[in-house]
């Protein structure tokens, strides 16, 4: 939340109550739009105080932090583009000035600086999107697992998964196993099941099919680790695929993946399909 509060040197008025509300609090900021008279709340925090005393001994602890901008309320359109360049913005907003002076000014600092310049007229409602940022503390150990997995790019896009916690109004992103330990909570495991049935008027064994499987698998999944098991299964991260006869001449084909590797258990589901070729 902004405010705009008058007056600027916190001496009385709006500006002062916020001022007693949100000082305390070290995540609030003010920030002194211009000189502050000797004697005003203002000039005292602007001065470094860490405390200021009212009327009625009442004490409040200045814990927000305090900034000073230069503003002055009688800038001309050079000072105001300066103070765009400075602040960098995303929105501005004129409420000042002739109309056609003003359009003016609106069309160049569209023009100049690529942000949207809103002009209402008196008493109408301006609608601003903003984009909140929401700061995530992500594991070490999260962080380690996934740069194993992903290959050694660390600008690659990659999607992180992990349990998403929130303590004290902190919110942390841990691995899944962790929270389940600090919650106390089993785990279950969730798997997703397709079965291909495969035409096969050869008649081959599961074992040969697997191995036709697994040899089109290393062709197009470079990236990944493939394991050709002692029963003919074959193994991707989380991915199992395993081949048995059917009773009509034909094969099944098992397809089974955790939740994390959906994506990639439907790609290999494609492949597997992809097989039908080999056998006709």
């Amino acid at each position: 939340m902004v405010v705009f509060a008058t007056p600027g040197m916190l001496h009385a008025g709006l500006s002062l109550q916020i001022f007693k509300k949100w000082a305390p609090n070290k995540n609030n900021m003010v920030i002194m739009p211009g000189y502050c008279v000797a004697g005003t709340v203002g000039h005292k925090i602007l001065s470094g105080a860490k405390k200021v005393e009212f009327e009625n001994n009442q004490i409040v602890e200045v814990k927000m932090s305090v900034q000073y901008m230069s503003f002055s309320a009688h800038a001309d359109a050079k000072g105001i583009m300066q103070l765009i360049q400075h602040c960098e913005p995303r929105n501005v907003l004129l409420v000042h000035g002739e109309a056609s002076k003003m359009e003016f000014l609106k069309n160049k600092i569209m023009q100049e600086f690529g942000i949207e310049c809103y002009m209402p007229a008196n008493g109408e409602t301006v609608c601003m999107p903003a984009r909140v940022v929401i700061p995530v503390d992500v594991s070490l150990k999260l962080l380690k697992r996934e740069l194993s997995q992903s290959g050694s790019d660390p600008k690659k896009p990659r999607i992180l998964h992990g349990a998403l916690m929130m303590f004290d109004n902190t919110l942390r992103l841990v691995d899944p196993e962790a929270a389940m330990d600090e919650v106390g909570v089993k785990p279950h495991d969730i798997r997703f099941t397709s079965t291909i049935h495969l035409e096969d008027p050869s008649g081959e064994p599961p074992t040969r099919v697997a191995d036709a499987i697994y040899q089109k698998m290393k062709s197009k999944l470079k990236d990944h680790t493939i394991h050709l098991m002692v029963d003919s299964s074959i193994s991707v991260a989380s991915v199992l695929i395993k081949v048995d006869n059917s009773d009509d001449d034909g094969k099944n084909v098992f397809v089974s993946w955790g939740y994390q590797d959906e994506e990639l258990g439907s790609y290999l589901l494609s492949l597997v399909k992809e097989m039908e070729e080999y056998f006709t």
